[in-house]
C-alpha cells in the first residue's frame, strides 16, 4: 500500500515538474492561440477546397494543392469570341498566375472568370470590388462540359446497345440490357402513360428517357472523387428545365392556353383574377425544376465535403471517425438521391407535357 502511494506521489510530482518546464518555455495562452489559429487556417483552407471542387473550372485537376503550387491533371481548351475566335489551352493562365497573350489580346483568369486586360494583367474594380474589365464571349470546354460529354456518350452508348440487343435477340435484351430494360418500362408504364395518356405519350418518350438517364448518370459521376459536379451547376439544370419548357409550349393544345387565359367553368371576374396567376405559373414551373435539382445535388456535395473537412479540424480519433462515418452514410444516401432526383425531374416534366397535350371536352359555359 505504501509503495503504491509512493508511486502515485512521484508520478504526480513528475507531471507537475513537466508542466512547469513547459510553462516556462511557452505561455499557457499561446498553446490555445496556436490551436485556434491552426483551426482557423484549416477552416479557411477547407472552405477554399470545397469551393474549388463544387465550382466549374478551366482545368481538370485530380489531386492539387494551391498553396504548394502542385497541380496534377490537365488543362482544357479555352474558346473565346473577341474580334474573332481566340483558341488556346488554359495552361497559359498557369492557374491564374499569368496573363495569357493570344493574337495581340491579353486575358486574365480571376475568380474562375476570364477578363480582357493589358499586357500587365491590370484589372479595374468598382466600389463593390467587382472587375469592370470586358468579359469576352466564353465557349470554353470547362470541367462541367467534359462531364456533360462523358454522360452524353454513356447515354448514347446505352440506347444504341439496347437497340442492338433488341434487334439481335428478338426483342429480348441480353447482358446489361436486362438491368436497364425494367427502368425503361417503368418510365413508360408508370410515368409517361399515366401523366400524358396513351394517345400522346410516345412522342415524349425519347426526351423523358434521355433526361432521366442523363440526370441519373450526371448525379452518379458527381459522387466520384473527380469533382464532375454536372447537375450541381445551375446553368446545366436551367438548360434541362428550359428544354422541358420549350417542349411543353410548342406541343401544347389550344385548350392548354384556354385554361390559362380564360379558364372555363368559373365566373368571369375570377377568370380575370386567375389569368395572370396561371400565366405566371407557366414560368414558375421550369424555375422550380431548375432549383429543385440544383439545390439537392449541390447541397449533398457541400454536406459530404464539409463532413470530410471536419476530420482535419477535430484532430482526434473520435471526432475524425464520426465525421468519416457520417460522410460515408451521406455518400450512400446520395446514391438514392441520384436516382430519386432523376425520377422527380422526369415525373414533373411528364406532368407538364400531360397538361399541355390533354384534350379537354367542351366544358359547360357559364
Amino acid at each position: 500500500m505504501y509503495k503504491r502511494n509512493l508511486v502515485k506521489t512521484l508520478t504526480l510530482l513528475l507531471l507537475v515538474v513537466a508542466f512547469s518546464v513547459n510553462a516556462q518555455h511557452e505561455p499557457a495562452t499561446s498553446t490555445h492561440e496556436k490551436q485556434a489559429s491552426s483551426k482557423k487556417d484549416y477552416k479557411a483552407e477547407i472552405k477554399a477546397e470545397i469551393k474549388h471542387h463544387v465550382k466549374d473550372s478551366y482545368y481538370f485537376d485530380f489531386n492539387s494543392n494551391s498553396e504548394t503550387g502542385e497541380y496534377n491533371g490537365f488543362s482544357l481548351p479555352v474558346i473565346l469570341y473577341d474580334n474573332g475566335l481566340q483558341v488556346f489551352m488554359s495552361s497559359k493562365f498557369a492557374h491564374g498566375k499569368k496573363v495569357a497573350e493570344v493574337g495581340g489580346n491579353y486575358y486574365k483568369l480571376y475568380h474562375n472568370k476570364i477578363y480582357k486586360t493589358d499586357a500587365e494583367g491590370v484589372l479595374q474594380f468598382d466600389e463593390h470590388h467587382h472587375p469592370t474589365n470586358i468579359k469576352p464571349l466564353d465557349f470554353s470546354i470547362t470541367k462541367t462540359v467534359v462531364g456533360i460529354i462523358i454522360v452524353s456518350i454513356l447515354v448514347f452508348w446505352l440506347f444504341v446497345s439496347l437497340a442492338k440487343s433488341y434487334a439481335k435477340n428478338g426483342a429480348i435484351p441480353k447482358g446489361i440490357g436486362r438491368f436497364f430494360e425494367p427502368l425503361v418500362i417503368y418510365i413508360r408504364d408508370e410515368i409517361a402513360i399515366p401523366s400524358i395518356g396513351h394517345k400522346h405519350y410516345k412522342k415524349y418518350m425519347p426526351f423523358l428517357l434521355t433526361v432521366f438517364f442523363f440526370v441519373w448518370f450526371s448525379n452518379l459521376i458527381g459522387i466520384t472523387p473527380f469533382g464532375l459536379n454536372v447537375t450541381g451547376n445551375l446553368a446545366v439544370t436551367a438548360a434541362l428545365a428550359f428544354l422541358t419548357f420549350i417542349i411543353t409550349q410548342f406541343t401544347s393544345k389550344p385548350n392548354y392556353w384556354k385554361h390559362i387565359f380564360w379558364m372555363p367553368g368559373v365566373p368571369w371576374i375570377m377568370k380575370i383574377v386567375l389569368a395572370p396567376i396561371e400565366l405566371l405559373g407557366v414560368f414558375i414551373k421550369p424555375f422550380a425544376l431548375t432549383l429543385r435539382l440544383f439545390a439537392n445535388i449541390f447541397a449533398g456535395h457541400m454536406v459530404i465535403y464539409s463532413l470530410l473537412g471536419l476530420i482535419f479540424i477535430f484532430h482526434s480519433f473520435i471526432g475524425g471517425s464520426l465525421s468519416f462515418g457520417l460522410a460515408l452514410v451521406i455518400s450512400v444516401l446520395e446514391l438514392l438521391v441520384a436516382i430519386l432526383q432523376a425520377y422527380i425531374f422526369t415525373m414533373l416534366s411528364a406532368l407538364y407535357f400531360g397538361m399541355a397535350s390533354e384534350e379537354h371536352e367542351m366544358e359547360h359555359t357559364e
